[in-house]
C-alpha cells in the first residue's frame, strides 16, 4: 500500500516537473509581454521600478526550467539529496513569487498617481511631428486605446500646439476608425473619440500588472503541489523498509 502511494506521488511529481517546463516558457512570455507593452507607454509612466516584478518573473521562469530538470532527475534516480534540493529550491521560488504578487499590487496602486503626474508633461510637449518620440507615443496611444487628449478632445484647445496650428482641429489620431473623411476638426465632434486617454492608460497598465500577479499566483499553487508530492516521496522513502529494499535490491532476512 505504501509503495503504491509512493509510486502515485512520483508519477504526479514527474508530471509536475513537465508542467514546470511549460510554466517556465509561459512566465518568460508574460515578462517579455510586460516589457514590450511598457515600451509603448513608457512616456506616460516614469517609474521604471514598476518593471521589477516583470524582471523577477522572467528570472523565475528561467529557474523553473532548471528546477524541472533537477526534479525529473531526482525523481527517476530516487535521490533523497536531489529531492531535498528540489524542495528547497521550490520553496525559494515560491517565496519569490509571493514577493512578485506583493510588489505587483504595490505598483498597481501607484499607477494612477504616476500616470497623472507624467501625462500632463507629455501632452505639453506634443508638436505633431513624427520625429518627436513623445508625439509618436501620444498618437500611438490615442489610436490604440481609441481616446483623445487627457480627459476629452476639448482639452486640446489649451495646448500650445493647438494655438500654433490655428485650424481648430485636433491630431488625426483622435479620429474614429469609422470616420473615413475625418480631418480632426472640432466642428465635427462625432468623428472624434470622446473618451480621454488618462483613465484608459491607467487601466491598461494595471491590466499588465494583473497579468504578472495572476501568473505568479497560478504557478505558486503548482509549486506548492510539487513540494507536497516531493515531501511525500521523501517521507515514505525513509519510513517504508520495503521501499528501501526495492531500491537497493536487498531481501528480508
Amino acid at each position: 500500500m505504501g509503495q503504491c502511494g509512493i509510486t502515485s506521488s512520483k508519477t504526479v511529481l514527474v508530471f509536475l516537473n513537465l508542467i514546470f517546463w511549460g510554466a517556465a516558457g509561459i512566465l518568460c512570455y508574460v515578462g517579455a509581454y510586460v516589457f514590450i507593452t511598457y515600451d509603448d507607454y513608457d512616456h506616460f509612466f516614469e517609474d521604471v521600478y514598476t518593471l521589477f516584478p516583470a524582471v523577477v518573473i522572467i528570472a523565475v521562469g528561467a529557474l523553473l526550467f532548471i528546477i524541472g530538470l533537477i526534479g525529473c532527475c531526482a525523481t527517476i534516480r530516487e535521490s533523497r539529496c536531489g529531492l531535498a534540493t528540489f524542495v528547497f529550491i521550490l520553496l525559494l521560488v515560491f517565496v519569490t513569487e509571493v514577493v512578485v504578487v506583493v510588489l505587483g499590487y504595490v505598483y498597481r496602486a501607484k499607477v494612477e498617481n504616476e500616470v497623472d503626474r507624467s501625462i500632463q508633461k507629455v501632452y505639453k510637449t506634443y508638436n505633431g511631428t513624427n520625429s518627436d518620440a513623445a508625439s509618436r507615443a501620444i498618437d500611438y496611444v490615442q489610436r490604440q486605446l481609441h481616446c483623445c487628449r487627457i480627459h476629452n478632445y476639448s482639452d486640446w484647445e489649451n495646448t500650445d500646439w493647438f494655438k500654433e496650428t490655428k485650424n481648430q482641429s485636433v491630431p488625426l489620431s483622435c479620429c474614429r476608425e469609422t470616420a473615413k473623411s475625418c480631418n480632426g476638426s472640432l466642428a465635427n465632434p462625432s468623428d472624434l473619440y470622446a473618451e480621454g486617454c488618462e483613465a484608459l492608460v491607467v487601466k491598461k497598465l494595471q491590466e499588465i500588472l494583473m497579468h504578472v500577479i495572476w501568473a505568479a499566483l497560478a504557478f505558486a499553487a503548482i509549486q506548492l503541489l510539487g513540494m507536497l508530492c516531493a515531501c511525500i516521496v521523501l517521507c515514505r522513502r525513509s519510513r517504508d523498509p520495503a521501499y528501501e529494499l526495492l531500491i537497493t535490491g536487498g531481501t528480508y532476512a
